[in-house]
């Protein structure tokens, strides 16, 4: 399979590509930001193994935010 260079991508293949690179990152940092406020007996499980989970692309951070904080 050839790889592809950025400026192989289309003008909307790009703006997709940046759009969702910016959507994973504000996810990230919420989720890392509302992890460092959370009290510890308000998360299921430890802070430091969520923290190493919220850096895996989009699942990590949804992961958080769905099955990470005690309500």
């Amino acid at each position: 399979m050839k790889t592809r260079n950025w400026n192989d991508l289309s003008q909307g293949q790009q703006t997709a590509v940046i759009v969702a690179s910016v959507m994973e990152f504000a996810l990230a940092v919420a989720a890392w930001t509302d992890l460092a406020r959370r009290p510890a007996k308000l998360v299921n499980g430890r802070k430091g193994v969520w923290a190493a989970i919220i850096a895996v692309n989009f699942f990590g951070p949804i992961a958080y935010f769905v099955r990470g904080r005690r309500r």
